[in-house]
């Protein structure tokens, strides 16, 4: 009973103008005005990078938890504990306590919570695709209850709940949202290998249907957080929210990929401005110039927002720009090997060269949307051999070691500031061959290549 009536404190009638906008504090031992009872079964629709933290910390909160996932190798790695970049705790948790996760939708039936965290990619010319979410919306309606909670965390654009979501849900269930059942949306927030901006201490904003469904959504959020929620007067303006956060992220690199490509025409070592210009306490926030943008968000967020403003009437040109800067990044690293190698009387056909690092981001083996691979394109294209290596993707390393990736190699191009790379001595590329070294995330000492006599390039140094 106690379950029952959580649920029904989620109906009500439609509320066209939304909540008030209000933040809380983290709890600090206080109650929650409105705390959910313990013991609700919660029903989470993909056990990836975003939906397995969650379904583990919600469990560990006290909630009933099943996972739901279509592809076999994740309900696989999940069953045995075998899941890559995840929480040593979470891991370990696994292993104490398997998650049940199933490949159909039947857990959504009893679910007083159905929390939706699928993919949300675009193709191949930057268009959104949410066929995704359709499908799980579509599976979730099939299988919904009166009185019932659907939160969507997947990063999606303004307009995709009201336009696409609940009208999915509304026919495969033939129930009413705001009404009879409660939809909200909490735009996912994590980062993979981040020891210290864990899933549990990263503040969330939620908008939802209803302020009954809000009221649920943010108390449940709370329960399990040790950060604030911020409840915002609209299911719209939380939605984009997340698409803002990582066009502002993508609009600063792009900022410093430009500065870069310009100090270095005018002799000025980018990363030691970027260094003082840190030190200012504030209006400046410091952001790297790379190699690349890479990862699920950066390079695909902005494009939601691109698309769907251009369909109602707007053009990004800021953020069509900022984009455009980030995708020459690859092609500009190349440049710098190839002039490198021009340099010496080399060029790039015939040449060997060792990528290191495959992943998007240091420490972690995620592959999506990684400069490396355009990297590596570009170069055959120009007649190199490339050999790669990055012990956190082996199956996807062309070699099983540092030393056998650089053995004989005419240049290197460090491209993921893995440990196992950063702070490398010149002495590890000069002993096998290296002429050339591209520091392609500023990684590596420059002082220390210059003494060595290995001709040395970062990104705007």
């Amino acid at each position: 009973m106690e379950a029952q009536s959580a649920t029904e404190r989620i109906a009500g009638k439609d509320d066209k103008k939304g909540p008030k906008s209000r933040i809380d504090k983290p709890r600090n031992g206080q109650e929650d005005e409105h705390p959910p009872p313990r013991l609700l079964n919660v029903a989470v629709v993909g056990v990836g990078y975003v939906g397995l933290p969650l379904a583990l910390l919600a469990r560990a909160k006290g909630y009933r938890v099943r996972g739901i996932d279509i592809d076999e190798r994740k309900r696989a790695a999940v069953r045995d504990a075998a899941v890559a970049d995840l929480d040593a705790s979470f891991t370990e948790a696994l292993r104490v306590q398997p998650l049940e996760v199933s490949g159909h939708f039947g857990p959504v039936r009893s679910a007083n919570i159905v929390i939706v965290c699928v993919p949300t990619p675009v193709d191949d010319e930057h268009n959104p695709d949410l066929s995704l979410i359709e499908g799980a919306a579509r599976r979730v309606g099939r299988n919904l209850h009166q009185g019932a909670l659907v939160i969507l965390e997947s990063t999606v654009h303004p307009g995709t709940c009201d336009e696409i979501f609940i009208p999915i849900l509304e026919k495969a269930s033939g129930l009413r949202a705001g009404k009879d059942f409660g939809v909200a949306h909490c735009p996912e927030r994590i980062n993979p290998g981040d020891k210290v901006w864990t899933i549990e201490r990263i503040p969330r904003v939620v908008g939802a249907t209803t302020e009954k469904a809000l009221s649920l959504a943010a108390s449940f959020y709370r329960s399990i957080l040790s950060a604030s929620v911020h409840e915002m007067e609209s299911i719209k303006e939380a939605e984009a929210v997340k698409v803002v956060e990582n066009s502002f992220r993508d609009i600063n690199i792009a900022f410093v990929n430009e500065l870069a490509m310009s100090f270095s025409k005018l002799g000025i070592d980018v990363s030691h401005v970027l260094s003082g210009a840190a030190t200012k306490p504030f209006g400046f926030l410091l952001h790297q110039p790379g190699c690349g943008v890479g990862g699920h968000c950066i390079p695909v967020d902005p494009y939601y927002l691109i698309r769907y403003a251009k369909r109602n009437g707007f053009s990004h040109r800021f953020l069509s720009l900022a984009r455009t800067i980030n995708e020459g990044m690859p092609a500009y690293t190349v440049s710098l090997v190839e002039t490198g190698l021009h340099s010496l009387g080399r060029t790039l056909s015939n040449s060997s060269v060792a990528l290191l690092g495959l992943s998007y981001k240091a420490n972690v083996s995620d592959l999506r949307e990684s400069p490396s691979f355009e990297i590596k394109e570009l170069l055959e294209s120009k007649g190199a051999r490339v050999r790669t290596f990055d012990e956190h993707a082996p199956d996807r390393s062309t070699t099983h070691s540092l030393a056998e990736a650089l053995d004989g190699a005419d240049a290197a191009i460090v491209a993921t500031a893995h440990a196992e790379f950063a702070g490398l001595p010149p002495s590890v590329f000069a002993s096998r061959g290296v002429r050339v070294v591209v520091d392609g995330r500023n990684c590596l000492q420059k002082e220390q290549y210059l003494r060595a006599g290995i001709l040395y390039r970062g990104i705007g140094r």
